[in-house]
């Protein structure tokens, strides 16, 4: 616990037990189910946690509340990981006022078995409630990244409640840059919402922020501008760091020694960053987060069943699924008999937005030789 101002309290949980989160993202650092306390001339609680952190949150509240009792919960998010202890919270407080919007409380159903129809507030685009001197002021943030999401201002103290977004991975007892982690957590999580997170920019974008505070990861109180600045170029799906990322699968070893050379003679024409990622060994979430960070991408591979090698196919689904654009794209393919990679992989990029092609592709007939060599000098003079 600690206090974000005078009188508005973190009371979040860190969770060093999770192995998955979301049942895919590796959290070597665990994760922080945030949560916070207003305490006004009427008491609200922002958000509850996950379910297996239930008595640490309500010894939490207990503490904070400083033997007064809550009037409300605003529920911003519906996602298990901040809702579980809706319930709990509303057995424990029967008298408080549980504040969502229109969508809110239909999930709240399905989760719970009631709405607690008797208990409901509910909130539109821009309304306000007051809790004495605060005045918090309800922003609607549709599929940023669940539909019935919405963010809280709160313009006495100019502070953001932002739910999921400027989250990352990572509890709070680790200290970790953000920028990494955050950014994996974005890409992984909402980057396929970019154009709602737009939306979102154009409703806040003229508030005066002087802290954020997310669902996940530590509350942004210094160089603002710095995050918002990252949140704007990863939703518009802009280039962050000029480099190139060349993302690989390799049976044998042979496809391993042509990125190898590449990787080489891309540092020899003076890329200003080459990385490297084996798809089956390496982090799929790190790739993917690398491949939205840089502006060209190398995806090398074998022909396998007439088709491309499973870790890349799933890579390029994470790409589109995620509006993968504003990119340039080179091709190695691998083959003994029939090289079929590289048209599969171009194939599964016909809708995603500007999208470059280099005009090389690398052709490897089972191992380098001379002819594939070449190509690999003239791709690296183009991805450079």
């Amino acid at each position: 616990m600690f206090k974000v101002t005078e009188d508005i309290i973190y009371v979040g949980v860190n969770d060093h037990e999770v192995d998955l989160f979301e049942g895919q993202y590796d959290v070597p650092n665990g994760m922080a189910y945030n949560s916070y306390v207003v305490l006004d001339e009427k008491v609200a609680v922002f958000d509850t946690v996950d379910a297996h952190f239930k008595d640490e949150w309500l010894a939490n509240l207990e503490e904070a509340f400083e033997g007064r009792t809550p009037d409300y919960l605003i529920v911003q998010h519906m996602e298990p990981d901040h809702a579980a202890n809706i319930a709990n919270f509303a057995e424990k407080y029967p008298e408080a006022k549980i504040v969502g919007n229109a969508k809110t409380f239909p999930m709240m159903k399905q989760f719970f078995g009631t709405d607690f129809a008797d208990r409901q507030v509910i909130v539109k685009e821009g309304e306000t409630l007051s809790t004495g001197k605060h005045n918090l002021t309800f922003v609607m943030a549709p599929m940023v990244h669940w539909p019935e999401v919405m963010m809280t201002y709160d313009t006495t103290d100019k502070i953001f409640f932002s739910a999921d977004a400027f989250g990352k991975f990572g509890a709070l007892d680790v200290e970790e840059e953000w920028d990494c982690e955050a950014r994996r957590y974005y890409i992984g999580i909402v980057g396929k919402y970019g154009p709602m997170v737009q939306k979102l920019f154009g409703k806040v974008g003229s508030l005066e922020i002087k802290a954020i505070c997310p669902l996940h990861g530590p509350v942004l109180t210094e160089n603002l501008e710095h995050y918002l600045n990252l949140y704007n170029i990863w939703s518009s799906y802009q280039v962050e760091t000029e480099g190139t990322v060349i993302a690989y699968t390799s049976v044998y070893g042979n496809t391993k020694k042509a990125v190898e050379l590449l990787a080489e003679k891309l540092k020899e024409e003076g890329c200003p960053k080459v990385v490297v990622t084996d798809l089956a060994r390496d982090d799929m979430a790190e790739a993917v987060e690398d491949a939205f960070r840089y502006g060209k991408l190398i995806l090398a591979t074998t022909t396998y069943n007439g088709d491309i090698f499973p870790f890349m196919k799933e890579f390029i689904n994470h790409l589109t699924e995620r509006n993968y654009q504003n990119r340039m794209i080179g091709f190695v393919e691998n083959g003994s008999w029939t090289p079929m990679a590289a048209k599969i992989m171009k194939a599964a990029f016909e809708k995603s937005k500007n999208i470059t092609f280099a005009d090389t592709t690398v052709t490897i007939r089972s191992a380098v030789d001379e002819t594939s060599e070449a190509q690999i000098a003239a791709l690296a003079k183009e991805m450079k």
